[in-house]
């Protein structure tokens, strides 16, 4: 027997489906613009609509961002847990190097991230959105440090090591007067230097 659809069930997926055109158009735009200079008309024209008409969808420009972030965030999370399950003592080098290699073949994200961690303008719902979007990678984390037995509890562990691989992205992305190979190895062999800190600890 086929499951009831409604019209209004067509309405909710019709509604899910534009959105989704929306933020891909986004994310598009935040590959190839800094993020801080994207505009909803920016976005608009990538979709191929009025600018009006993205406020039908997303009720401001914020939420709009956020929702790519969160999608973005989705990936990272879907990336380590694939990574992490199937390291069996939990090999913290490994994923230190693939994080930071998942972030700088996909800066739009990490982007994302640091604008809403120095953003001090959202609303709590949306905050509310990012930290449990950040929950779930700081949740990958806390299952590599219990493979790695470290003693409870870990959340602090992963806090650190989140921060600390952050940090490296933050402060090495643009090196200047070297290439952009140049700056990803040096930006690993650090990444390599934290992960034997934790290795340590």
């Amino acid at each position: 027997m086929k499951d009831k659809n409604t019209f209004a069930d067509l309405k909710t997926r019709e509604k899910k489906a534009r959105q989704d055109v929306i933020t891909d158009a986004a994310e598009r735009v935040f590959a190839v613009k800094p993020f801080s200079k994207v505009s909803i008309r920016d976005i608009a024209r990538e979709a191929g609509i009025s600018h009006a008409s993205i406020y039908r969808y997303f009720p401001d420009q914020q939420s709009l961002f956020v929702e790519a972030f969160i999608r973005g965030a989705r990936e990272i999370v879907q990336f380590l847990a694939d990574m992490i399950r199937n390291s069996e003592k939990g090999d913290i080098e490994k994923v230190s190097e693939a994080y930071l290699t998942y972030l700088i073949m996909n800066d739009q994200y990490f982007r994302m991230m640091t604008h809403f961690m120095l953003d001090g303008t959202l609303s709590a719902e949306l905050i509310e959105k990012l930290n449990a979007a950040e929950r779930q990678i700081f949740d990958q984390f806390d299952i590599l440090f219990r493979k790695m037995k470290k003693r409870e509890p870990v959340r602090p562990l992963s806090h650190a090591f989140f921060a600390a691989l952050n940090g490296v992205l933050i402060t090495f992305r643009n090196y200047p007067g070297r290439s952009k190979d140049a700056v990803r190895q040096h930006m690993l062999k650090i990444a390599k230097v934290i992960a034997t800190k934790f290795l340590a600890e």
